[in-house]
């Protein structure tokens, strides 16, 4: 047979087997006409990125903390989250730079809710479309507060969709060691961190930081939707999270000097943040204020890498499952990982900004070229 002896009824035998069927997707074109960034909005966003990039120039002495709930579930109560860090973020503004964390899309090792953008309903309709638009609003309104924001890249097309209205974003565990993710982070506008893997191996993170910090050209789309050919200039914000590994934390003292060196041996500044949450915390939520506590300690002895935090927290402690009835939901509650109340939030803020208050200055910060 030759190839135009192929019919129709063959190419289907072939082609998309596993697929039932294509949905259209609105343009990022489309979706940005719809919510347009404003320029209180931009403003946010351009101070954020400037601020993060001078902490981690060595020009801003003070330490950023990426805070916010596990994942956006409930706009309403997101909402009401970021209107108090806000007026948090005001009060300790000389001390420490708050980032509010927004995570719309959730990483799975088998199954579960994959997050607001993939299911904005929780209900299995998988409605990305109106995910993707209510995810802009949502950041759009928070960038109007004037409080920047921050949020892990899962796929190489959200960006295109979202990335104006991000100030931080985190390259998970689970895919630091993605060629994708590291074309995708060499692109992105933003400083990004790439956490070390599930098992704790800093080497994947540090190999991560170098491959964004280079030139690439890979497939994806332009704001029309059309595939493109993207080439990057490569991102020199990249930088190392510790989130602690194998059920194991690796925020103590030796593992941030190995850490350091790592980085030293690449070539690479020493630029560390420590993620209170997951492995570092035993995945236990109370745990995390004293992780804060020992990265304030470690600043206080001298520590110079240091140089931010991400917290898990929202309104209440702890959290929910996804009930049948959705109206059962307990406001201000994760609907993923168990986050640290309101109250300990501001707790954990204001203890450490008063330590830091008169340490951060006297730390080495190079006078700008």
């Amino acid at each position: 047979m030759t190839p135009s002896d192929n019919s129709p009824n063959d190419q289907n035998a072939i082609e998309n087997i596993n697929v039932g069927n294509f949905e259209p997707m609105p343009s990022p074109k489309e979706i940005l006409a719809r919510i347009p960034l404003s320029r209180q909005a931009a403003q946010t966003v351009i101070h954020g990125r400037k601020a993060l990039r001078d902490i981690l120039d060595r020009r801003d002495p003070r330490l950023f903390v990426v805070v916010g709930p596990c994942s956006i579930h409930d706009p309403v109560a997101g909402i009401d989250y970021a209107r108090r860090l806000k007026a948090l973020a005001d009060e300790l503004d000389d001390t420490l730079l708050l980032i509010m964390r927004v995570y719309f899309q959730k990483p799975r090792t088998t199954t579960g809710w994959k997050g607001f953008i993939n299911d904005p309903y929780m209900d299995d309709s998988f409605c990305i479309d109106k995910g993707m638009e209510k995810a802009r609003a949502f950041l759009h309104e928070i960038a109007e507060l004037g409080l920047p924001t921050a949020t892990e890249a899962l796929d190489p097309i959200s960006p295109q969709y979202l990335g104006d209205l991000i100030a931080w974003t985190a390259i998970g565990a689970r895919t630091s060691e993605s060629q994708t993710h590291r074309e995708m982070a060499s692109g992105l506008s933003t400083p990004v961190g790439f956490k070390n893997a599930t098992n704790g191996d800093i080497g994947i993170a540090v190999n991560a930081i170098l491959s964004a910090s280079r030139q690439h050209s890979f497939l994806g789309i332009n704001s029309e939707g059309h595939t493109a050919i993207v080439r990057t200039r490569g991102n020199h914000y990249a930088h190392l999270v510790l989130r602690g590994g194998d059920d194991r934390p690796n925020y103590d003292t030796v593992s941030v000097r190995i850490a350091e060196e790592a980085l030293t041996k690449a070539g690479l500044p020493a630029n560390l943040v420590v993620d209170c949450s997951h492995a570092n915390s035993y995945k236990d939520h109370k745990l995390q204020p004293f992780v804060l506590s020992d990265i304030v300690n470690q600043i206080h002895y001298g520590n110079h890498s240091l140089v931010g935090v991400m917290i898990e927290s929202n309104l209440i402690a702890g959290n929910q499952p996804i009930p049948k009835d959705r109206t059962q939901l307990k406001y201000g509650c994760s609907i993923t990982d168990a986050c640290v109340d309101w109250a300990t939030t501001e707790r954990m803020l204001r203890e450490a900004a008063a330590q830091l208050r008169d340490v951060l200055p006297k730390r080495n910060v190079p006078t700008a070229e």
